[in-house]
């Protein structure tokens, strides 16, 4: 089977779309660019799509790599047999690639090679068909002292040895004993000799057991952890000792071995127990605990990448003015203006909290700027006194009545990593790390996407053990989510900084980094033609790029919108044919709904690009994200002993793992709404019912304080079951006429 019919046959995808993709990403295109702009070509794949292909396109030709590797290895060694060859070709995986390799595998000199060097392999064969003869008797002419087998015991030894290597080593054998234990295992853990104040953490799993294929992501990851920091052993067994005769008989099965009185065959079945509790066992656990453990990485790598792509989505609250401020109790509040491009104009710090406790004058600082400054919004951090900030800001919201002041408590989290990073000190080079924070919370606020991109994803805190998985495959995964999200939005290429340009289709850091210097140096680029004079951006670049860079008020209003320029001659001919003017035809819906599809219709062009640019003209720029919601804390819960069972609050979703979710009450702690607890119904996956960002309201459960652990629950009351009504006689019918025949239609029919 060849790469593209296998991916074919498993993401349910036509070979032409597959080999049409392929081309395209051979050619240097970008995956947003063509699931944009190449629907024709790909069949209409989109970008989830895309990167599925992507992601198994290579895997499947690391694994084609792999296996030219292998049959390059046993080839040469002359030992490539045709049916050998033909499992190869066929296996599927790399597991199956590499249990085939196994006994060819270059290796250190074992204990098995040391018996064959001593000519003992004639007598394992010999042991394994001859079961009834007597075992001294065969193995005694296979004495040799210049190898330093002098005695029948040194023999056998050998012999158990090349035998114990051969079973352990048969790829249908092994793939057959993984799977079995796999499905019908258990993994125990259990706790440590030395404990110590942070093993509390994982007492759940002190004496845990549960079925190995079963344990879900977020356990099987706390078990690692736990492994990993010396306070849990992990071991696989099986719950009935059944489970385990039957991997011996397998065993014994695959090479004719049977459970007799004859010495020979007591001999064998005990080089079988030895295979499976010395070499089998083993390895098939390793290769399971490994199993588990990416499975797990990679639930836990998609439940990050939900999660940050609802962040990065997230509503943004538009260009306003801002006022930006990060909470602090001894340390004040620093407390920033920006613009509603997100400038600086002004920054300070204000001590309205204890030891200080300037609560008046800190409102009087706070009303002046906001006054001087005409603040649209209050961003406020949701960290170390936010809510004492937050009645801050509700005061001040009261004192400065002539402005129309919102406040909104946003996540500060990777605010800290940008006030240290590069990126913050090369944007405020005399400014202070600690006001960098602010100015990061307060620009959240305005465009999520636009400040979120300049942190590291793995930073912003949204995953799920994510520093427990693999560390590269979570980086490549979270970039291109990012990429996808910047893409789907756009960038205005006059304003956007460095780190959202180079997540654009087919830009990377330096030509970002020209973009900006150029329109620094030469002012605002006024159409995007003038966009190709930026140094190193040529005609490949510009094609994949362009139709997601923006020229908000440029010379012409297509380059505000997601057309691209090379769909440009379709709308010259639409504005021909309807004798109007681009002004007109933009967000003119109406007009837009009487154009026929197939009139616009070319070899150049086909049918979805067409409609593509029906809807992007009905819409012009139109941004996919959502309006902007607020959660509003409730007043005089400010911390966990203010929370009461039975409490109903409003919060705001901070974090989606596959066992629940966790929600933002205000009180510095987010609690857990486990997935049992989201809906009246029976959810499978959390993200059906939740987002990242999303306003829900809960109700208080449980509240561990010694622990910091808060419970909640999305589930409504159920209507209370009404009493089966008793059977009546039904009612005679009214009499004719015009009260009597309202009622007779009115009445249920029975």
């Amino acid at each position: 089977m060849t790469i593209i019919s296998q991916l074919s046959h498993e993401l349910s995808i036509k070979p032409q779309q597959i080999q049409a993709t392929i081309d395209l990403l051979n050619d240097g295109a970008t995956v947003p660019f063509i699931a944009r702009y190449r629907k024709e070509k790909t069949g209409g794949l989109d970008d989830t799509q895309l990167r599925n292909l992507v992601e198994r396109l290579t895997y499947l030709t690391e694994l084609t790599e792999r296996r030219d590797v292998i049959l390059a290895s046993i080839r040469q060694q002359e030992k490539l047999t045709p049916e050998l060859e033909k499992a190869i070709l066929a296996a599927d995986n790399k597991a199956r690639l590499e249990d085939l390799y196994l006994p060819y595998k270059p290796k250190r000199r074992t204990k098995a090679q040391i018996a064959k060097e001593a000519g003992l392999e004639p007598l394992a064969d010999l042991l394994l068909t001859c079961p009834k003869e007597n075992l001294h008797v065969l193995a005694e002419p296979y004495l040799n002292t210049e190898k330093a087998i002098e005695t029948v015991e040194a023999a056998l030894d050998g012999a158990r040895q090349i035998l114990m290597e051969r079973f352990s080593e048969n790829a249908d054998l092994v793939s057959q004993l993984r799977e079995y234990v796999w499905q019908h295992g258990v993994l125990s853990s259990q706790v440590g000799k030395e404990q110590t104040a942070e093993a509390i953490k994982f007492k759940d799993y002190f004496d845990y057991r549960e079925a190995i294929c079963k344990i879900p992501s977020h356990r099987a990851l706390a078990l690692f952890r736990g492994q990993k920091e010396n306070v849990l052993r992990l071991t696989i067994s099986f719950l009935e000792s059944n489970f385990e005769d039957y991997c011996l008989q397998a065993i014994a099965k695959a090479f004719a071995i049977e459970k007799n009185k004859s010495e020979v065959e007591q001999w064998l079945w005990q080089t079988v127990e030895w295979t499976w509790k010395i070499k089998l066992k083993l390895k098939i656990d390793v290769d399971l605990l490994m199993r588990l453990r990416e499975s797990a990485e990679q639930v836990a790598i998609d439940v990050f990448k939900e999660n940050l792509k609802n962040l990065l989505m997230a509503a943004p609250a538009g260009k306003k003015i801002t006022l930006g401020l990060d909470p602090g109790f001894r340390t004040g509040v620093k407390t920033v203006v920006v613009d509603d491009t997100g400038k600086l104009l002004a920054e300070t710090i204000i001590y309205p909290h204890q030891p200080q406790n300037q609560w008046d004058a800190s409102l009087k600082t706070l009303a002046a700027l906001c006054t001087k400054y005409k603040v649209d919004l209050i961003s406020i951090g949701n960290g170390t006194a936010s809510r004492e900030t937050e009645r801050l800001a509700a005061e001040l919201c009261k004192l400065c009545s002539h402005l129309t002041l919102t406040s909104v408590v946003v996540s500060e989290a990777g605010a800290s990593v940008y006030s240290a990073s590069s990126l913050a000190a090369e944007e405020f080079p005399n400014l202070d790390v600690s006001y960098r924070g602010a100015v990061s919370i307060a620009r959240r606020l305005q465009d999520p996407l636009a400040e979120l991109v300049k942190i590291d994803p793995k930073a912003i805190g949204v995953g799920q053990y994510q520093h427990d998985v693999n560390q590269t495959q979570l980086g490549k995964s979270l970039d291109a989510v990012v990429e996808d999200c910047v893409n789907a939005v756009g960038a205005d290429v006059n304003t956007a900084s460095v780190p959202l340009l180079k997540s654009i289709a087919g830009l990377n850091t330096s030509i970002a980094q020209n973009i900006v210097n150029y329109r620094e140096t030469h002012g605002r680029f006024v159409n995007r033609d003038s966009i190709k004079k930026v140094p190193r951006l040529g005609d490949k670049t510009y094609e994949q790029a362009i139709g997601f860079l923006r020229i908000i008020n440029g010379e012409n209003p297509l380059d505000a919108s997601a057309v691209h320029p090379e769909t440009y001659p379709v709308v010259e001919k639409i504005i021909a044919d309807q004798k109007t003017t681009i002004q007109e035809l933009m967000g003119n819906t109406a007009l837009l709904n009487t154009l026929q599809v197939k009139n616009y219709v070319s070899e150049q062009f086909g049918t979805m690009t067409v409609k593509d640019i029906f809807a992007e003209l009905a819409k012009p720029g139109r941004d996919p994200r959502p309006s902007f919601k607020m959660a509003k804390f409730k007043e005089g819960v400010e911390t966990l002993a203010d929370l009461l069972p039975g409490m109903q609050l409003e919060g705001m979703v901070t974090n989606v793992t596959n066992f629940g979710a966790f929600v933002d009450i205000g009180v510095h702690q987010d609690g857990l709404v486990h997935i049992s607890q989201l809906a009246n119904h029976f959810v499978d996956d959390p993200n059906k019912v939740v987002k990242v960002g999303q306003i829900v309201t809960v109700k208080v459960v449980e509240v561990d304080l010694e622990r910091k652990r808060i419970q909640l629950t999305m589930k409504t009351a159920e209507p209370k079951k009404t009493e089966p009504r008793q059977k009546v006689s039904k009612p005679a019918a009214p009499k004719a006429g015009t009260f009597g025949d309202l009622l007779s239609k009115a009445m249920p029919k029975s």
